[in-house]
């Protein structure tokens, strides 16, 4: 089991890095990580050695995101105040932080399957057929919803660095 937890262990960065781009939210994005390493383990007996790890522990993230986000569909969201009222470590260029925000703020906007896509393909690097096997839908629906999805988001982020003028009277 050493190698299995080294294994694991190199997957750490990309499950939290997708788990964060799923909640936005940093602890509920280690809370949804822990909940998939548990899981991970306690179900180690179903991974087949030389199979994409990868892939299971996604499949694991996602279900249980998944799982979650149906049991918690009517619950309000809910913010600590501590963290919203916390500085940046740093403070980024006013250039740097209109262009992150314009490009969370279109991310937002696309619809939940389209986002997937385009987290696991564009910031994961995933294959489409990898990406297919963990949504479970037909690799080319996984590639209409990455056109969509960038195409979406080339026009919000087009619409987001045109000036805009206001008309003073």
């Amino acid at each position: 089991m050493d190698d299995f937890g080294r294994l694991i262990e190199q997957e750490l960065p990309r499950l939290r890095r997708y788990a964060h781009a799923l909640v936005k939210d940093p602890e509920r994005a280690d809370d949804l990580v822990q909940d998939c390493l548990e899981r991970a383990w306690r179900k180690s007996h179903l991974w087949v050695r030389r199979t994409n790890l990868r892939g299971w522990l996604m499949t694991i993230l996602h279900n249980l995101y998944a799982n979650a986000a149906r049991k918690h569909s009517h619950t309000p969201t809910m913010v600590s105040l501590d963290d919203a009222a916390a500085p940046p470590a740093t403070p980024p260029s006013q250039t740097e932080t209109l262009s992150a925000l314009a490009v969370r703020e279109a991310l937002q906007t696309l619809p939940p399957d389209q986002q997937q896509v385009l987290l696991l393909v564009g910031m994961e690097q995933m294959q489409y057929a990898e990406v297919a096997e963990l949504l479970r839908i037909p690799i080319g629906t996984v590639m209409s919803r990455l056109y969509r999805a960038r195409e979406r988001m080339r026009v919000l982020l087009a619409e987001s660095t045109r000036p805009t003028l206001r008309r003073v009277k």
